[in-house]
């Protein structure tokens, strides 16, 4: 019984600090899938300026870059995005303007086969009206922008932007379906395009505003992201061009880092209030384990057992309790986060009418404190309990014992 109740604290602490972690982290996740990636390759000038989105100061040569990257950085998934800004036109049966508005755009890879993108942005699960593209030419709106414009699926309208050289671009899309983000400002005029297309329109063939990197755990890791971009940006640091690569984690994006580290001190005050708690649960039951066990203290002194190995022996006994209740406890919490970080919670039909930017599940996440802290409700606690309730041993006096054996 004492081993499946520090069983039983253990794995509660393990799997609740993995859903907490996970939990606190759905955000910046969902951050970083649309926005700034786990890492984000962008040249100096543009990173500089980037809340500006300068395409002429964009990258070139993306295709050496990627192949570059996926070569040294296999554990990463890049993505080459375009941001950009412009005038969408919808036209009428005759040609004529009927409706026009700003709109916000991003060209990605829609249209390679098993690109990961539409799954990392959730945009399947977002449409509201009409298909994916599926092929060139084809585009998404958000659904407001497109009643705005009063335009369906299988429309055309026209943006009219600036090129990567500052000359005026203005080209015809088909509307092939509109999106719900769930967020107003990119309800109110969003315009997604594969990223050939945009390259195209902007005139900036084998070009990005930044490469996205992604790492294959799916989790932003704030210390592999900053050593990784602080090993590729020294390697580098000689280049005196402004249009050399820089490589910046996401922590150092905008207001990212006061949210990282915010993230990283509630979740650890929520975890220490539930361990702090699961340690008392413990320790009660090793100091309550200890005391009930007095009268089979007091039969192992009146056979001339001494009073130091009694104790010792109840120590060693309450160290073997911890540590098989910890391991066991530790290994089934394991295995309940993981199955949660796999697979998740689906909670999709509390999310209706959103949602690009929030997830549709809840996930734990495995990190390496999960294999350690359990141990600190299930052997210490449990432990000092004991040592707590065998200090009585000592004060047992003879008269008092033969009182008890008598009753």
């Amino acid at each position: 019984m004492p081993i499946l109740v520090v069983t039983l604290g253990v794995m509660l602490t393990v799997f609740l600090h993995a859903y907490v972690v996970g939990f606190m982290g759905d955000t910046i996740e969902m951050n970083a899938r649309f926005n700034n990636g786990h890492v984000k390759l962008m040249t100096r000038a543009y990173a500089a300026n980037m809340d500006q989105s300068p395409n002429d100061l964009a990258l070139l040569g993306v295709d050496s870059l990627m192949a570059h990257l996926n070569r040294e950085y296999p554990g990463i998934a890049w993505s080459p995005r375009i941001r950009f800004g412009g005038l969408v036109d919808a036209p009428d049966e005759n040609g004529e303007t009927k409706a026009q508005g700003t709109a916000l755009g991003m060209g990605i890879d829609l249209l390679t086969p098993g690109t990961p993108e539409p799954l990392r942005l959730n945009l399947e699960k977002s449409l509201v009206r009409g298909h994916m593209p599926q092929q060139n030419g084809e585009v998404l709106l958000s659904e407001t922008f497109s009643q705005k414009l009063k335009v369906s699926p299988g429309d055309q309208v026209t943006l009219i932007g600036s090129t990567m050289e500052g000359g005026m671009a203005m080209v015809n899309f088909i509307v092939a379906g509109t999106l719900s983000f769930g967020v107003e400002i990119m309800d109110r005029g969003t315009i997604l395009a594969d990223l050939t297309d945009v390259q195209s329109a902007l005139q900036m063939p084998d070009g990005a505003s930044e490469i996205n990197g992604y790492f294959h755990s799916g989790f932003y890791d704030d210390e592999q992201a900053t050593s990784l971009a602080a090993t590729f940006n020294d390697a580098l640091k000689e280049n005196p061009d402004e249009f050399a690569p820089l490589l910046m984690p996401l922590r150092q994006q905008g207001g990212m880092g006061t949210y990282v580290t915010m993230i990283d001190t509630w979740s650890g005050y929520i975890s220490l209030v539930f361990i702090l708690a699961m340690s008392l649960v413990l320790w009660n039951a090793g100091l309550l384990g200890g005391l009930r066990r007095y009268g089979e203290v007091g039969v192992r002194l009146a056979m001339g057992e001494e009073k130091t190995h009694v104790y010792g022996t109840m120590i060693v006994e309450s160290v073997f309790i911890g540590l098989v209740g910890s391991v066991i406890g530790t290994a089934l919490g394991l295995a309940f986060s993981w199955i949660l970080q796999e697979y998740g919670i689906n909670i999709s039909g509390m999310m209706k009418g959103a949602s690009v930017m929030f997830p549709d599940k809840i996930r734990a996440r495995i990190t390496p404190q999960d294999f350690y802290l359990g141990f600190i409700p299930g052997l210490f606690s449990t432990v000092l309990g004991t040592l707590l309730s065998g200090v009585g041993i000592f004060k047992r006096q003879t008269a008092r014992l033969f009182k008890e054996l008598e009753a």
